[in-house]
């Protein structure tokens, strides 16, 4: 029964959302974000052509005048700790960064609520959701020597 606009009766049903996480193209965290997005920031990063080749574009792209030279860039993707997320370091070595970073996201939000899940009574839930991945069909599947050493 609600007792006003503003206040509710609480049923055991009802959920709080009291964490937050990102990590996203110029934001870390969810303070950067909103920060970002109150701010106009860009957070494309635009290169010139010399910095695109170096990365291993073709040249005839990259000269190309149609090419944009911009990428949407995470930070610090590399620095996924497996040990402690309980993953073998040679299956988060193949694994999609986008699902290592997910984990560090859904991991921040439980850190950002405050709540300690082995002290506290009741139930904590982290609710994510995220699209597909095409990752392993891209760039594992068609590696037969990637997947020799892997999966044998």
């Amino acid at each position: 029964m609600t007792l006003n606009n503003f206040n509710s009766e609480v049923r055991d049903s009802d959920i709080a959302i009291i964490g937050m996480s990102v990590n996203v193209p110029g934001a870390k965290n969810i303070d950067e974000f909103w920060q970002n997005l109150k701010n106009g920031v860009e957070s494309i990063q635009f290169f010139s052509t010399e910095e695109v080749l170096a990365s291993g574009v073709k040249p005839e792209l990259a000269y190309d005048p149609n090419y944009v030279k911009a990428k949407a860039v995470v930070d610090d993707i590399d620095k996924f700790d497996a040990e402690f997320f309980g993953i073998h370091p040679r299956e988060a070595e193949i694994s999609d960064p986008q699902h290592r970073l997910f984990l560090e996201c859904a991991r921040s939000a439980l850190e950002i609520s405050g709540y300690d899940s082995q002290s506290y009574d009741g139930l904590i839930g982290v609710y994510a959701s995220a699209g597909i991945s095409r990752y392993y069909l891209q760039n594992i599947y068609g590696n037969s020597e990637l997947l020799k050493i892997f999966f044998t």
